[in-house]
């Protein structure tokens, strides 16, 4: 799995997981460059990977505007001379409930989340078509765009995005021997430590102690070093036959999501007028409706938050 002599872009790379997909792809051999909005982030992460040994630079700039994407990969190219691979992790979040979401509370997060993607992985791809560079294109996803969550409008709506973007670019890149895929990460962040359920999990984490096996294998729940090598692996010469998919991963588990694909289908001579709806729906298709949001298992007393 060595990416020795590969070039990576990992944006949003300054902590969390971003950093940790930086420095695995790093270990692995490959030169990388960091991306931030925080300048010191940014250059924190650049030492961390330097001082293990490692080859990075950074570029700072919110993704989003074109003009990033282009300087991104012009700073790989010119740096390191060449491009081979691209991580769209950067992200923000603004959650409220629908009725509270203001304009730019929802134009922010898919600005940074949808139209960041979207921007550096064109960017990246046009580079790599043009120069014939069978490429790696690493986009990450959530649960919350697989099934939603109350009080991320935004966030659901840029994450499943990103996925229906990454099913339609394997198809468009598949002739340059350029893969796409989806990574759908469970883990400690700072996200996740806002919600209680997680607590055990996190402080666990935080202290550097080995998180509780409730949440590695029944929730599939760990830290960031569990996702990074599957960033590497999707990076690397190992996984040219691996493109369009939605792939899950965290702690000790790992996941194929499935494409959307009807599960009934129901027939009506002339159409489904409104008194056949009327009538047959609620057979046909009510009775199979589908769940929503996450279903988490009851968390063991002794990992229940105190009071």
């Amino acid at each position: 799995m060595s990416l020795t002599g590969k070039v990576a872009i990992v944006t949003g790379s300054g902590r969390g997981l971003g950093l940790a997909y930086a420095q695995e792809l790093a270990r692995q051999g490959a030169s990388v460059v960091v991306n931030d909005v925080d300048r010191a982030a940014a250059e924190e992460a650049v030492a961390s990977i330097t001082s293990a040994g490692g080859v990075a630079s950074a570029v700072v700039g919110p993704v989003g505007p074109t003009e990033t994407a282009k300087q991104l990969v012009a700073h790989a190219v010119e740096t390191y001379g060449r491009l081979d691979i691209l991580v769209t992790n950067a992200g923000v979040l603004r959650d409220t409930v629908l009725w509270k979401m203001s304009d730019d509370d929802f134009d922010l997060v898919i600005n940074v989340h949808l139209r960041g993607t979207f921007t550096c992985v064109r960017e990246a791809a046009t580079y790599m078509r043009e120069n014939e560079i069978a490429g790696r294109i690493i986009c990450i996803g959530s649960p919350t765009g697989q099934r939603g969550t109350f009080g991320q409008t935004n966030y659901a709506a840029a994450k499943a995005g990103i996925v229906g973007m990454v099913r339609t670019w394997a198809q468009e890149l598949k002739k340059a021997g350029i893969t796409a895929n989806a990574v759908i990460p469970v883990a400690a962040t700072a996200m996740t430590a806002t919600v209680p359920y997680f607590h055990a999990a996190v402080e666990a984490d935080t202290n550097g102690e080995p998180m509780p096996e409730f949440f590695r294998k029944e929730i599939g729940f760990g830290s960031s070093a569990d996702v990074a090598p599957l960033i590497a692996y999707l990076a690397s010469d190992a996984a040219a036959g691996v493109t369009g998919q939605t792939i899950g991963v965290g702690g000790d588990r790992l996941q194929l999501w499935s494409h959307p694909e009807p599960v009934v289908t129901a027939y009506h001579d002339g159409g489904w007028g409104p008194e056949a709806l009327e009538a047959e729906f609620a057979e046909t298709i009510g009775s199979r409706q589908q769940s929503v949001g996450e279903k988490f298992p009851p968390l063991p007393e002794e990992l229940q938050p105190k009071a």
